[in-house]
């Protein structure tokens, strides 16, 4: 089974890069500006731009945006590693190393402010 993720991003372009540079992503197809969509494994990335029904008002006169806390999961062997590598990229984080009974977790942003979350667990 392939799980879709939707994000909304404010440059479609620059979300590809992001997710084919810094973590191995392929593209399946590049509408851009407004659509494009990505795959790694059994996960399937839609990257919804600004031009996109996705990012329509709701009744309410809100407007869909990116950001917020709801993320993407990466498990990885060595997160210190996969830290260094991406800081090295130019990423950003949202937080630092936080270390609990399961694991070790940390935030970092995508160009558009969507998180992602590298997890290592523990041995």
């Amino acid at each position: 089974m392939t799980v879709h993720v939707r994000y909304l991003v404010d440059d479609v372009e620059r979300s590809i890069d992001f997710y084919t540079t810094n973590f191995g992503f392929t593209v399946l197809s590049n509408q851009a500006p407004a659509f494009a969509d990505v795959q790694l494994g059994e996960l399937r990335l839609l990257l919804s731009g600004p031009l996109r029904s996705a990012t329509r008002k709701m009744p309410d006169g809100t407007r869909p945006s990116p950001g917020g806390w709801n993320r993407i999961h990466f498990v990885v062997g060595d997160i210190e590693a996969e830290i260094e590598r991406l800081r090295s990229a130019g990423v950003s984080f949202r937080s630092d190393i936080v270390r609990g009974p399961g694991g070790a977790r940390i935030v970092l942003d995508d160009p558009s402010g969507n998180p992602i979350e590298l997890f290592q667990p523990r041995d």
